[in-house]
């Protein structure tokens, strides 16, 4: 006699694989909130998993938008859901400690910021632009689901209806100041929103996935508050949209990769934004200038009366210290600016202007480059507005009134930090021209250092740290492969490298090498010193560029769309 089924048991229809090197998991994707399914590769056992929530535990009020409140979380903690964990075999305390580790990585994610009563995920255009009946919905209900962070997370609150409990949260950048300018009070705000689509860390993200959604794509809101008036301008920055990747290994600058998929992504841009100007600011020789040829030869397809390619090759005519030769920039897409304006509304809270496009702005990281550029556009477009307002005359600056250009530039050099953090690991390169309008010794230094430190996360960090944002966000399938050669039996030095270890040997080195270089004029020895200091440096260097990969085994997430 066949037993009878539990009839209120439906049948998941969408399900999620997880590939480990000895099970897989099978994960409910329809809203249902059902547990995981733990399939043994060994002896084919199956059991159930448990689910996780994340928490935020910890906040901090940063400033207001359109008269909002803003915080910014603090702290985040994750609380497992299944106590019968604790009784399960070996193996599966080992997957369950697999996940809680990625898990305990994103309690860290870094730039998440909230709002109770605001869509902080929508500009202010595109909030004023809201019909009477979408203001009235939840505000996930609202929200732009590129700029929501727990958009995935969400999913069995949403299937529930649990609205209350829905808080959209943005990645990015909040920060603002007010300055006077004679009598009148300016309030200036900067926002960046991460897009979900393609996140992930600098070297595990590069470029555009098959349906044109770049890698770290930022949407930058600049905007004034004053005397009852608000302004308000768009830009967007994003990895050179086409299929290309950097290999990570220890080769500072690897080879790129390119097929084409610009169109896509244009597409996307011009129904999102309207007219697009997009400014490559690559090398147009080196590495760099293979990717921006593949780029210039896409958008012959792209261009037309909507969007606009334009090359600026940064390096080549700002150098490392000239930025203010942004202006021969500017002058070649001033037109673009004026026609496309901004997003004004009166003291009545009237549309006055309407922004009508987008400047989307690349370099290969789209970080440090990319900041000092929109920055320099962020600048122009406020003397433009505070003109329009009657603040500033005709030949009037930012830079004549001390108090404002110095909060502006922090501004811009907090944003670009901000953004840089989340995608590289480290603050942008090239801040002090921003921070502070001139290049600086101590800025060149901690360029270098930043490099550095860039260079070691990109290769020994930032695979975990893309594993767990691949977990938070669900976009992908996943397969973990693993090196498993057995690390026990080699000896040598490969038995003590590490490349902590290496990287403060050639720290010290160069820093004997710089210390007896700069005695030199006193004892020709020092010279001597220097050299070999150097070469010492040079061999550690060659060590762990031909020994690279054997710092670098930890698991792997190999992608693809679900």
């Amino acid at each position: 006699m066949m037993e009878k089924g539990d009839s209120s048991q439906k049948l998941y229809k969408r399900m999620r694989l997880w590939e480990f090197p000895d099970q897989y998991v099978v994960e409910p994707t329809d809203g249902s909130s059902g547990s995981c399914l733990e399939i043994s590769r060994v002896d084919g056992s199956m059991k159930l998993i448990g689910s996780y929530l994340l928490v935020i535990t910890e906040r901090e009020s940063v400033g207001s938008y359109m008269g909002h409140p803003i915080f910014k979380v603090s702290s985040m903690k994750v609380f497992p859901c299944d106590h019968s964990l604790k009784n399960t075999p070996v193996e599966q305390k080992k997957m369950e400690a697999e996940f809680s580790a990625l898990l305990n990585v994103a309690e860290k994610t870094p730039g998440l910021y909230f709002s109770y009563d605001v869509n902080i995920t929508l500009s202010a255009q595109r909030l004023h632009d809201l019909g009477d009946e979408s203001k009235l919905l939840p505000l996930w209900r609202q929200a732009d689901p590129r700029f929501l962070w727990n958009n995935y997370m969400m999913e069995v609150l949403i299937d529930h209806k649990l609205d209350p409990f829905l808080l959209p949260v943005v990645q990015g950048s909040f920060h603002n100041f007010q300055a006077a300018i004679g009598k009148d009070i300016v309030d200036v705000t900067l926002i960046a929103r991460r897009c979900n689509r393609r996140t992930g860390t600098r070297m595990w993200r590069r470029g555009a996935d098959t349906d044109g959604f770049v890698a770290n794509f930022v949407e930058s809101e600049q905007i004034i508050q004053l005397n009852g008036c608000t302004a308000s301008f768009v830009q967007v920055r994003g990895s050179i949209p086409l299929l290309w990747d950097q290999i990570v290994d220890l080769t500072y600058k690897p080879k790129f990769e390119i097929p084409r998929v610009a169109e896509r992504h244009f597409l996307d841009l011009r129904k999102k934004y309207g007219n697009v100007l997009s400014v490559d600011l690559v090398n147009k020789h080196g590495g760099e200038g293979r990717l921006n040829e593949k780029f210039a030869n896409a958008m012959q397809h792209v261009d037309g009366d909507d969007v606009r390619y334009l090359h600026f090759d940064f390096h080549h005519i700002c150098g490392h210290v000239h930025f203010e030769r942004l202006s021969i920039l500017y002058d070649q897409i001033e037109d673009f600016f004026i026609k496309n304006r901004y997003f004004l509304l009166n003291k009545k809270d009237e549309k006055v202007e309407v922004q009508l496009g987008v400047v989307r702005t690349n370099c290969i990281d789209c970080l440090d480059r990319t900041n000092v550029t929109q920055s320099m556009l962020g600048r122009r477009m406020l003397e433009f507005q505070l003109r329009r307002l009657g603040i500033f005359d005709a030949e009037e600056t930012i830079s004549t009134h001390s108090n404002l250009d110095e909060s502006f530039k922090i501004l811009w050099a907090n944003h670009g930090d901000d953004i840089s953090i989340q995608y590289s690991g480290t603050p942008a390169l090239k801040g002090d021209f921003v921070r502070f309008g001139k290049r600086t010794v101590q800025g060149i230094v901690n360029d270098g250092r930043n490099a550095l430190m860039r260079y070691y996360l990109n290769n020994f960090v930032d695979g975990t740290k893309q594993d767990a944002i691949d977990l938070m966000q669900g976009h992908y399938i996943m397969s973990v492969s693993r090196d498993m050669t057995a690390t026990s039996q080699k000896g040598g030095i490969e038995a003590i490298a590490s490349f902590p270890l290496a990287l403060g040997l050639i720290l010290t080195g160069l820093f004997f090498a710089t210390l007896s270089l700069g005695r030199v004029r006193n004892d020709v020895w020092n010279l001597l010193f220097s050299l070999i200091w150097a070469s010492i440096s040079l061999a550690i260097a060659a060590l762990v560029k031909a020994n690279g990969r054997m710092f670098c085994n930890r698991p792997r997430l190999h992608q693809s769309r679900r």
